[in-house]
């Protein structure tokens, strides 16, 4: 005997919602891969990053820093690099304090850095720097692209953070599919069962994207 499978249907996983006009918007999904309905949704808000290295004020005597750092998940804002030690026959030690002031890693003269999404290199010629002296990188932020994808737990593009339901299916991978349904805002209730998250999510990341949810006032419950 041929087994049927039944697929899905919307009021399967959508059990609540007073007003589909408020709740609903119509979006673009990024080209990644095919989507089924009940995907939990998050937004490409941050674009690429750019890093500007420059010298503050004093400043140091004779070490130069690259002057344009990469930047992977950095923070945007001011990094400083201070340096803690200077001296003769020694290599120059740098404290990498990220835009909220919080210590990021420690960087050493003449090797390169890694450390608080930055990568960069400080080169100490000459007269050593005098401890206090700094080096400013300047992160910024290009536009992100409003395209929406699935949650990301690590992403920095702003798919980490939960903001939507699919509505629909959308095979996203052959490219972009523009005009889809999705769920970003309640009073609603959607069928925890039928959410689908992304491939060994841990239990604290889903936590979290419940509770972006129900910030977004979409209520889960179960039906089990």
């Amino acid at each position: 005997m041929t087994t049927l499978n039944e697929p899905n249907r919307l009021s399967d996983l959508l059990k609540m919602e007073p007003d589909s006009y408020f709740g609903r918007e119509v979006v673009t999904i990024k080209s990644s891969v095919a989507l089924l309905m009940g995907t939990v949704i998050g937004k490409v808000s941050v674009g690429a990053l750019t890093a500007v290295g420059a010298a503050s004020v004093p400043a140091p005597a004779a070490a130069t820093i690259t002057a344009s750092p990469v930047a992977v998940g950095a923070k945007v804002g001011v990094h400083r690099f201070v340096a803690l030690v200077g001296g003769a026959g020694t290599a120059s030690k740098w404290q990498h304090e990220d835009p909220e002031g919080e210590y990021a890693g420690v960087a050493t003269g003449n090797t390169e850095y890694t450390g608080g999404g930055l990568t960069l290199t400080i080169t100490d010629a000459g007269t050593d720097p005098v401890p206090g002296e700094a080096f400013i990188v300047t992160v910024t932020a290009a536009a992100g692209s409003g395209k929406y994808a699935q949650l990301t737990p690590a992403a920095v593009d702003g798919t980490a953070d939960a903001i939507a339901v699919l509505l629909r299916d959308a095979d996203a991978s052959a490219g972009d599919v523009t005009d889809v349904i999705v769920l970003t805002r309640g009073p609603s209730i959607v069928v925890l069962e039928k959410l689908i998250w992304p491939a060994g999510i841990s239990a604290g990341n889903k936590a979290a994207a419940l509770a972006a949810l129900e910030a977004r006032n979409i209520t889960t419950r179960s039906e089990v």
